[in-house]
């Protein structure tokens, strides 16, 4: 028999701009081909580049930039803050302004190696897999070697908290004095995890947690180069939920775009809507207008219609912690409506929301509102302990349903007489000592 002719991989498409070179992909028949396109995430594709793109820490980029202007770098600096907020993108284009300048012949060929986070002089070390004191040892001697190409030689530590003692005991001397063509850039999620030896020895800068409203800015630019359109409540809702992280928010994002149904076909060019009932159906959410209408009940004091409509939101798969903090939550947006006005900022809702708060709010007053939430926090807090947690959710529903009734309850018992804390009235006026009820005669 002949020997059977070398089977060719079919010829792909160009990948995007933003993938990774040289990624593979396997034919049916299991062998790889080369240059074959791949997907980069979002998070990746849409990474800070420069200085005026990481969202939220201009404080930050402005001092590294005047410091590289003034020529008084330091040898060793600390990023701390949560996850997602810029501080590994912030390291190497510090990084990238510190070697890739303009004298530099391959000035652009180490730029974008530094930013791929493949440059030889820009070490970049995870910590978490790298922590032991072997490792250390390794660094130090690497670091006695001239850069090859930049000005320095520049050590990205990320998660440096997962290093050992011994570790940490071995950079001392080094981070202290280093060559001085090395640089250290430490970044750590738990700042209270580094040694102050350690601290003591580097500038520390405190990324911000990022404002919602600015993550839902970035959001809406990425859904548009993307080709997708989205509701305004869709946006407000992935921002919130990514809790002050970019990269947590274009994950959600990324979840959305997958799930959505596409139309290559359409003629405005716009793939897809990402719906709000998308966004139920895909994180498990409760329908606002479920939501609404519980609070509008707990509002009119029409217990039934609170136990009926919160058993509902139980019966659509969410857990009781969860519902509860959901009410908080939408009593907080009344508190802030009534107390600030629904066009106030800090209301990080969309336009409709607005309305129905505005509607809601003649219900409720903001004294009660606070106690309202106070109340949400303890029932989720027991329930989580509880044996029989459905039947302190439905004590707490009528309880909010009943709150003048409680405070009149334990005025009576205290014997003082009840306040505007829980009646939306103004506060009970103390008796001035020259009142008439407290006439004492003459001396």
């Amino acid at each position: 028999m002949a020997k059977e002719k070398e089977r060719k991989a079919p010829k792909a498409p160009a990948a995007n701009a933003g993938d990774a070179p040289g990624a593979e992909a396997t034919v049916l028949d299991g062998s790889p081909t080369r240059d074959a396109p791949g997907y980069t995430v979002l998070a990746r594709r849409y990474r800070s580049q420069d200085f005026g793109e990481v969202i939220g820490q201009e404080a930050i980029s402005r001092t590294l930039q005047n410091a590289i202007r003034t020529g008084r770098t330091a040898h060793a600096y600390l990023f701390t803050g949560t996850r997602g907020v810029g501080k590994t993108s912030m390291a190497r284009i510090f990084a990238r302004a510190l070697n890739a300048v303009e004298t530099l012949e391959e000035k652009d060929a180490v730029a974008k190696a530094i930013m791929r986070g493949e440059d030889l002089d820009v070490i970049e070390i995870d910590a978490a897999s790298n922590r032991g004191i072997d490792n250390a040892r390794d660094l130090i001697n690497g670091a006695g070697l001239m850069p090859s190409r930049g000005r320095y030689k520049i050590y990205i530590i990320d998660e440096v908290h997962m290093l050992t003692t011994p570790a940490f005991n071995a950079l001392l001397k080094t981070m202290e004095e280093p060559p001085p063509h090395v640089k250290f850039i430490l970044c750590t999620t738990e700042p209270q995890d580094v040694p102050a030896t350690i601290q003591s020895r580097c500038q520390r800068f405190d990324f911000r947690a990022i404002p919602t409203t600015k993550i839902a800015e970035h959001l809406r630019s990425v859904i548009a180069r993307e080709k997708y359109a989205a509701d305004e409540r869709v946006v407000m809702q992935l921002a919130r939920l990514a809790n002050g992280s970019m990269r947590d928010g274009l994950s959600l994002l990324e979840r959305l775009l997958a799930a959505a149904e596409t139309d290559e076909s359409s003629k405005d060019g716009v793939k897809a809507t990402l719906t709000w009932a998308l966004l139920e159906d895909i994180f498990g959410l409760p329908d606002e207008t479920l939501l609404e209408r519980v609070v509008e009940a707990i509002g009119q004091g029409d217990a039934r219609a609170a136990l009926e409509r919160g058993a509902e939101l139980l019966d659509r798969g969410l857990s009781i912690e969860r519902a509860l903090d959901l009410l908080a939550e939408r009593f907080r947006w009344l508190m802030l409506a009534i107390v600030c006005g629904k066009d106030t900022e800090l209301l990080e809702v969309a336009s409709d929301t607005r309305d129905a708060l505005a509607r809601l709010a003649p219900m409720f007053d903001a004294a009660s509102l606070v106690h309202r939430i106070a109340l949400c926090d303890a029932v989720a807090s027991k329930a989580r302990d509880s044996s029989n947690p459905r039947t302190l959710f439905d004590a707490g529903i009528v309880r909010q349903c009943y709150v003048e009734q409680f405070a009149s309850a334990a005025a009576a018992i205290s014997g003082a007489p009840p306040t505007g804390a829980m009646s939306g009235g103004p506060p009970a006026k103390k008796p001035s000592s020259g009142s008439a009820t407290l006439s004492r005669g003459p001396r």
